[in-house]
């Protein structure tokens, strides 16, 4: 909804939404005042229990709770470091986030309450199955943490592991995010990439001078390898892109050492078997077995889908009278080129185009239509009076922490009891210093209180859309639709989760679990009734775009408002275009990440040449040529550097993005493919999936929403490479 002012009943949500005001300063002294809190509460515990007089309600419960407390403000905390403008507010929220890392790792090792949480765990209470897990992820979380190491220099090189495994992840994301490279080029080098992108550029001076600034960062870089016609300006960012973060090379090799070391402390044989232990998978045997299964069936579709982009390699060369030898190779950076020819060619399918349909807002509120359709949802932007009304005496502009922000107020319609049900948040373009990629990150998570009463969560997506101009709105190409339904299909699963404890909130499930439910909403994105209903034509938004329109196009009328069904149709046909390649690509990520945590031994791993596996590796999986094909060595680019993922959370976990593609398309197939605005099972999701976070065995709740077992049929059905 649009309009200036909001129904009455939308107006005052039983919550005010959290201020972004912090200092630098106000965000250290708030983390420690925080610590300090939680270690009184820690400290309270043990003073006043003891093993015999130990209770869930005595000893879990008080922590539980404090936790509740602390990530209302902690998640924002380490929040401003990915969307503040100010470099040393950023700072500080990278460092106040060490500071609360630290202290994790001290409550984690806390022997006293280690030996509360045993008593509390050997006396099998009845407990309600939510309180139970919380009793059991603690409990397992310590002896995980290494509290059955037997004190002494083995513990204590363990938390020495801990502490530095930490520092190492907080460094690696700094370094990414913080990285200002980019490569000089001429306009002639750049041939062949869109002008809005070589126009936005920076322009060279003295010895630069005529050349433009093409930086690594997605806006410049796609583009760039999609359409550069020149294959020296695209081998070149590729490989400089691949060594863009060559300071974080000793740090990943540093992680995969000592993870290698902390598990075989804790009696595992690896740290995928440490990893894997609590996931859906649970054994790395199960993981290996699936990507080797998946390597196996796609591998001879990528082996065709490379023969058939060579032979349009061959012909675009010869068609350009190029002859430099290299007719016979498919390399890394000719893939988004000829990919994105292909498409062109013989779906004579222009992503352009099909852009001018999406423009960035429209599209937003086409899918907030959805998400309120399907799940009986209401969203309520909120905007002029209504925000300084919210903003409890401050600045309208305090309830925000950047002026490009929108907020949304969520709530449930008649159907679902009209009650609230939290905050979302769009940031939507790229700006210095800001978090580069397309992600979902839980502001403030729900849970109930001691007083029984519901704490509602708030929640953000942070992308990177190109801005609007004068001339045209954001447009984006149908895969920033993709993403854009994705990431806030993670928004609306931490929107619509109703959990005891924060802990189990939303997307905190197992992470072989977390990407399905918002892979499952891609479907929509590619089915023809969706897409054209998310569809509106930019010409359609006003008389200067329709103008500039003209302008550009040189047709002398607008084009339909709503995307043609051709178009639609040629969209689709595409959908699996490469796609063998596309998901052998996702297996070398999965099998690098497997094989750098799965060593026979601790010899084996440190003896590994990190950045030769990574590259053989792809080269033997994917199939496509590096530099090494053209007489250099395997040492020509560090792309594990640039892999936040296996830092950040995923080791022994990126598999979790294939196995859940599995989850979801079984999902979508068997429930919504039929008819994918289906209200009745869209609302059966999200009591059954959605609501309940990972307050329960996630295997279980896919199971129960299927009424089966999950199957691996349907994925490969949709990859067309069923048995």
């Amino acid at each position: 909804m649009n309009s200036s002012m909001a129904p009455e009943k939308y107006r005052k949500p039983p919550q005010l939404p959290p201020k972004f005001t912090a200092t630098p300063s106000s965000l250290i002294e708030e983390t420690k005042r925080l610590i300090e809190r939680s270690r009184n509460v820690q400290d309270g515990i043990v003073r006043d229990v003891t093993p015999e007089t130990a209770s869930f309600e005595n000893t879990i419960l008080p922590s539980a709770r404090d936790d509740n407390k602390m990530a209302i403000e902690s998640h924002i905390i380490g929040f401003y470091q990915a969307v503040s403008t100010d470099k040393a507010l950023r700072d500080a929220s990278t460092e106040a986030e060490a500071l609360l890392d630290d202290f994790g790792i001290e409550s984690s090792m806390r022997e006293d309450i280690f030996g509360l949480t045993d008593a509390v765990y050997k006396k099998k209470e009845n407990l309600d199955p939510e309180s139970q897990r919380l009793l059991e992820k603690d409990y397992k979380s310590f002896i995980r943490n290494g509290l059955n190491i037997p004190a002494g220099p083995k513990r204590d090189r363990f938390k020495e592991i801990k502490k530095r495994l930490s520092e190492i992840s907080i460094a690696f994301q700094k370094n990414l995010n913080e990285e200002q490279g980019g490569v000089w080029f001429t306009p002639k080098e750049l041939d062949g990439v869109p002008e809005d992108v070589v126009s936005s550029l920076k322009k060279g001076e003295g010895e630069n001078e005529g050349k433009v600034w093409l930086t690594f960062k997605y806006p410049d870089l796609f583009p760039t390898l999609k359409y550069a016609h020149s294959a020296d300006t695209r081998k070149t960012l590729f490989v400089k892109n691949e060594n863009k973060c060559n300071g974080n090379v000793p740090l990943f090799r540093e992680a995969v050492l000592l993870r290698d070391e902390a598990a075989r402390m804790l009696g595992y044989n690896n740290h995928a078997e440490f990893k894997i232990e609590d996931k859906m998978a649970k054994l790395p045997k199960t993981v290996d077995d699936f990507l080797g299964d998946l390597r196996t069936r796609l591998a001879p579709g990528g082996k065709k889908e490379i023969e058939k982009l060579l032979e349009l390699k061959r012909q675009d060369l010869k068609d350009r009278s190029i002859n430099d030898g290299t007719d016979e190779k498919y390399f890394l950076w000719d893939s988004r080129y000829y990919d994105r020819l292909m498409l062109e060619k013989d779906y004579s399918l222009d992503h352009q185009v099909i852009a001018e349909y999406f423009p960035l807002q429209t599209t937003i509120q086409g899918m907030l239509k959805i998400f309120e359709e399907l799940f009986g949802m209401v969203f309520i932007e909120i905007i002029g009076e209504d925000r300084a009304a919210l903003a409890d005496g401050g600045k309208s502009s305090d309830i925000v922490w950047h002026e490009d922000v929108q907020v949304f107020s969520v709530w449930d319609d008649e159907g679902e009891g009209s009650g609230f049900i939290g905050y979302l948040y769009l940031d939507l373009f790229p700006r210095d210093g800001k978090y580069g990629h397309a992600a979902n990150f839980n502001l403030q998570p729900g849970y109930i209180d001691e007083n029984g009463n519901r704490r509602y969560p708030c929640t953000a997506l942070v992308c990177n859309f190109s801005k609007p101009t004068p001339k045209k709105p954001s447009l984006l190409k149908h895969e920033e639709v993709v993403t854009l339904f994705h990431e806030l299909g993670h928004g609306i699963h931490d929107l619509v989760s109703r959990t005891t404890y924060s802990r189990f909130h939303g997307t905190s499930t197992v992470r072989d679990f977390v990407e399905a439910p918002s892979q499952m909403l891609e479907n929509w994105c590619w089915t023809p009734s969706q897409l054209r209903s998310l569809s509106h034509h930019y010409s359609y938004l006003s008389s200067d775009y329709e103008a500039a329109y003209k302008e550009s196009s040189g047709a002398d009328q607008k084009p339909s408002e709503q995307i043609p069904n051709s178009l639609v149709a040629k969209l689709i046909n595409t959908k699996h275009v490469n796609d063998a390649l596309f998901n052998l690509r996702q297996l070398h990520f999965g099998m690098f990440d497997m094989t750098v945590h799965e060593p026979k031994s601790h010899e084996e791993i440190e003896n590994l040449d990190i950045t030769t596996t990574y590259n053989k590796l792809r080269k033997d999986i994917s199939q496509l040529d590096g530099p090494e094909a053209l007489g250099g060595d395997w040492t020509w680019g560090n792309g594990q550097a640039t892999f936040g993922h296996l830092i950040g959370g995923y080791d022994a976990g990126y598999y979790g993005y294939l196995s859940s593609q599995v989850y979801s398309t079984d999902m979508f197939y068997s429930v919504f493919k039929e008819n994918p605005m289906n209200g009745k099972e869209g609302r059966r999701y999200r009591h059954t999936v959605l609501e309940r976070g990972g307050s329960k065995e996630e295997m279980d709740i896919l199971e129960e929403f299927l009424g089966r077992k999950p199957s691996t049929e349907s994925f490969y059905k949709e990859l067309g490479i069923s048995k």
